[in-house]
């Protein structure tokens, strides 16, 4: 009971209370969980406009579609029938692992002089001269 309060009380780091009550009274059932700790549901009866079953991710903490790994958003979007947790994804050896997109984010790329950085910029080359309309 504990769990369900706490769940109505701070819905911002998991799915919102309508969310749960939509999962629950679609009869959807849990299909598993990826490694970011998202969460993955399909409906029991067939009521998508395609004829096929609805699918739902739940994320863990920030919503983010970028933290869906390519073998679930393959099966979320029905390219692939069985989820990852029954017929896992092959992969190449010269794949690299799935990571989020982190622009936007404190985590995010930012090269040297880059303005994020707040870096004084470089002095211009000696050649260089900068246009001004003045000047003509």
């Amino acid at each position: 009971m504990l769990g369900f309060i706490s769940k109505i009380f701070v819905w911002w780091n998991d799915a919102t209370p309508g969310t749960l009550l939509t999962l629950s009274r679609r009869g959807a059932k849990k299909v598993g969980e990826d490694d970011y700790g998202n969460r993955y549901f399909e409906e029991s009866g067939v009521t998508g406009p395609d004829g096929n079953k609805r699918r739902w991710v739940t994320y863990k903490g920030y919503a983010d579609a970028s933290r869906v790994p390519s073998d679930w958003h393959g099966w979320l979007h029905h390219t692939f029938d069985l989820p990852p947790t029954e017929a896992p994804l092959h992969r190449q050896s010269w794949e690299k692992d799935h990571h989020p997109n982190l622009t936007g984010t404190v985590y995010a790329y930012r090269p040297t002089g880059s303005l994020a950085l707040h870096e004084k910029r470089q002095a211009s080359a000696a050649d260089y001269e900068a246009w001004s309309p003045e000047s003509n």
